[in-house]
């Protein structure tokens, strides 16, 4: 086959080239995903091959902290680090409306009081974790709804919903 006959190949530059100084890659163990694409026309993540901690913690303590935010128990900045800009300014829309919301009815914030129920984790893809925590108030249950991304060796929220 001669260079020209060749079907053109998609190049992705978001992943890193393997370095020079390893010219033989790592071969992953029969049955890992780790660093493989699910589909063949898609590249691995970069942080594909990076250990992350179980995303199950994070999801528990990040829905609470959600939960007493809304609830103007606690600071939406204790949290920063550990959601994207999106999801800080979305949660910020909705801490201004609840705090307009408490003021017109006469109410000062309360720390709530909840437990945390069923904590149900799913990996679509490597890197990414989608979370649903059921918190039961005195008067209702709701749930939030996460979903975790890689970010280095840590997972950072990139989609929170409080349903």
């Amino acid at each position: 086959m001669t260079p020209s006959s060749a079907a053109p190949r998609r190049i992705d530059t978001s992943v890193p080239p393997p370095r020079a100084e390893s010219p033989l890659r790592a071969v992953p163990p029969p049955g890992s995903t780790t660093g493989v694409a699910a589909d063949p026309g898609q590249a691995p993540r970069a942080d594909a091959g990076r250990e992350l901690p179980d995303p199950a913690p994070l999801a528990t303590n990040l829905a609470r902290c959600v939960f007493e935010i809304l609830a103007g128990a606690r600071e939406i900045e204790q949290i920063a680090r550990w959601v994207t800009d999106d999801v800080y300014r979305h949660l910020l829309k909705r801490v201004v409306l609840a705090t307009r919301a408490r003021s017109a009815r006469g109410e000062s914030p309360q720390r709530p009081s909840f437990t945390v129920g069923t904590v149900r984790i799913t990996e679509p893809d490597t890197g990414v974790a989608e979370a649903v925590v059921v918190i039961h108030g005195r008067a209702r249950s709701r749930a939030v709804a996460l979903r975790l991304e890689s970010f280095g060796s840590r997972w950072r929220a990139t989609a929170v919903h409080v349903l």
